[in-house]
């Protein structure tokens, strides 16, 4: 039996990165998947993918930083499927590893507004679907800087650990009644964004790959592979808690035999 078989899922920021791989992964696994992105053309590729896999998508076209898109998000996808039961959280951006005195108020509010706030906008228009059924869950995916400074920027990881907060009282408030919330906190993941800071020699980039034990970078693939397994009833004793899938990046230091520069994206 397939992990997710006969399971509706929401995912955003699924036009590409872990978004998309999740996307992909969740349909693999049987699920019926709604997907969610600002950019439609990167968006029709991925459902068409999907499809092309035999996998059953609808996409929605929405800004999650404006209320009124998410319930358009959740009410078509409500009408299409009949049900949601999975809520994957993936989208987010970040300031470009800029520090506290280089992000204005107006940067400050839209990464926060997009990272957390899409999330407690999105939890409030399922969470009583969710309840009625008496079940539903949410894969908030937050970061190893929900838990560890400098692998974003300031505004990335205050609202990285707002996320682990919220998903630990969500669970605290709703576990009894059959909700479950877990976060996803991968470490440096394989991204066009990525794989360009690392061939730029970004810092910040090459930092994070020396203080992976591993070496190497994450790939989006095996995460969401991990990602599917937690929104899975196998899972259903994982519930308000971190799970951490980063090399062993956030156990901190320095892996001093790692040569950032010689790293291959891919490996």
């Amino acid at each position: 039996m397939l992990l997710l078989e006969d399971k509706v899922a929401i995912i955003t920021g699924a036009a590409g990165g872990l978004g998309k791989a999740q996307a992909l992964a969740y349909a693999k696994q049987g699920a019926k998947v709604v997907i969610t992105d600002i950019n439609q053309e990167q968006l029709d590729a991925v459902e068409q993918e999907i499809i092309a896999e035999n996998g059953e998508v609808l996409s929605v076209v929405a800004d999650i930083g404006q209320k009124k898109d998410l319930e358009k998000l959740v009410s078509t996808a409500l009408d299409t499927f009949g049900k949601v039961d999975i809520c994957v959280n993936n989208a987010a951006i970040l300031a470009n590893f800029k520090p506290v005195l280089e992000i204005d108020e107006e940067e400050w509010d839209r990464i926060l507004n997009i990272n957390l706030k899409s999330i407690y906008r999105l939890t409030h228009l399922l969470l009583p679907h969710f309840l009625e059924r008496g079940s539903g869950t949410f894969i908030n995916v937050s970061s190893i800087g929900g838990t560890i400074a400098g692998v974003g920027d300031a505004a990335y990881i205050t609202s990285k650990h707002a996320i682990n907060g919220f998903t630990k009282q969500l669970t605290y408030d709703y576990a009894h009644k059959g909700i479950r919330a877990v976060n996803l906190a991968p470490g440096l993941t394989a991204s066009p964004m990525v794989n360009s800071a690392v061939e730029d020699q970004h810092p910040q980039a090459l930092r994070q790959i020396n203080s992976t034990p591993t070496g190497k970078i994450g790939q989006p693939e095996e995460i969401a592979f991990f990602s599917a397994y937690l929104a899975s009833d196998y899972a259903s004793r994982i519930n308000g808690t971190t799970m951490h899938i980063d090399g062993g990046q956030s156990i901190g230091g320095e892996a001093k035999w790692v040569d950032p520069t010689s790293h291959n994206t891919q490996s």
